[in-house]
């Protein structure tokens, strides 16, 4: 099967939103009037983000939920995404699960392929996202990260550092029951990009950032951007993750036996957990919780944004926690 029979079986789809999909040497999109463009690439690398093995349907899901992650962090419509790929072989029936499990979740979210390349090479996969956010009286609605101001609340959506269990228990560093690690590795394989979430908070969070490389890392990204600093509740960060709570005990017993070290680490250095980490004004928090149910999407105040620059850790009495957590770097 050559290259652009491979893309006419696998990927070629008619557009609806675009101007000019999948066959030229260009897509054309047309932006709504009054809107701005919101873009985004991430690439996915097998053997650093994921494992040879990984359902070819989970990684179609991951691949572009990474990127609809970012969208929601800016509170951006999604619109249609752009495809590289490349393939050691042409394996039609792993291709198949793969287009299935990534027109899956573009489907659920109105998002097109409008594009993209293919070439042979170790498995790579390269996705760049285009969103829109309104533009109102001249100022854009996106989110941004440089908009946090002391005294706002810091928070924090669904669950993190579930995504590192799985990964750790994969890499045997840690021994976790097959129930515990199947629901762990869910949240690692098939994250759920909070675009819901996201779009409800455009005009009430004042700061947004996906959670990708870990909690406290993506954090200071926040911080440095808006010149402030932050104190975050570990217990509280702790409390989000979902192993946590659904397997500390059951039975009277313990399921996993992790240090507090240990699960604070998972849940401020994990990573891999593509969750909203957003602040918002203390006198906002009734809008906030409403946001969250309108998108159908749990969120957890985890601390505040200071004056004073700098990150401060807090334990379950108010102590000081040291901090000694280090988020991905790829090139650390």
């Amino acid at each position: 099967m050559g290259e652009f029979d491979l893309i006419a079986r696998f990927f070629k789809r008619p557009v609806t939103l675009a101007a000019l999909g999948v066959g030229d040497d260009c897509a054309l999109l047309n932006p709504a009037p009054g809107t701005q463009l919101a873009i985004s690439s991430d690439m996915l690398v097998q053997g650093r983000h994921f494992f040879a093995d990984v359902d070819p349907r989970t990684l179609g899901h991951k691949s572009l939920a990474v990127n609809l992650s970012d969208l929601a962090a800016c509170g951006a419509k999604p619109l249609a995404f752009t495809l590289a790929l490349a393939l050691p072989e042409v394996n039609e029936p792993w291709l198949a699960a793969f287009a299935d499990g990534l027109f899956a979740l573009a489907d659920a979210h109105g998002c097109e392929l409008i594009g993209g390349d293919t070439t042979a090479g170790p498995l790579n996969i390269c996705i760049t996202v285009f969103g829109e956010v309104p533009v109102v009286h001249g100022q854009s609605q996106a989110l941004l990260r440089s908009g946090a101001q002391a005294g706002d609340d810091l928070y924090v959506s669904g669950t993190v550092g579930d995504a590192r269990l799985a990964l750790d228990a994969l890499l045997g560093k840690i021994e976790l029951p097959q129930e515990v690690l199947h629901k762990a590795r869910l949240r690692q394989e098939l994250p759920t990009p909070r675009v819901a979430l996201g779009l409800a908070l455009r005009g009430l969070a004042t700061s947004a950032i996906d959670v990708s490389d870990g909690l406290l890392g993506d954090l200071g990204h926040v911080l440095k951007a808006s010149g402030v600093g932050a104190t975050v509740r570990t217990d509280d960060a702790i409390s989000s993750i979902a192993a946590y709570s659904d397997y500390k005990r059951e039975g009277g017993q313990f399921l996993i036996n992790l240090s507090q070290n240990q699960w604070q680490a998972l849940a401020l250095a994990g990573g891999d957990d593509y969750e909203l980490l957003f602040t918002a004004p203390a006198y906002r928090r009734t809008e906030v919780e409403t946001a969250a149910l309108a998108s159908q999407t749990p969120v957890r105040r985890i601390g505040q944004i200071d004056a004073q620059t700098g990150l401060r850790l807090l334990g379950a009495q108010g102590e000081a926690v040291a901090n000694t957590f280090t988020s991905f770097d790829h090139f650390a």
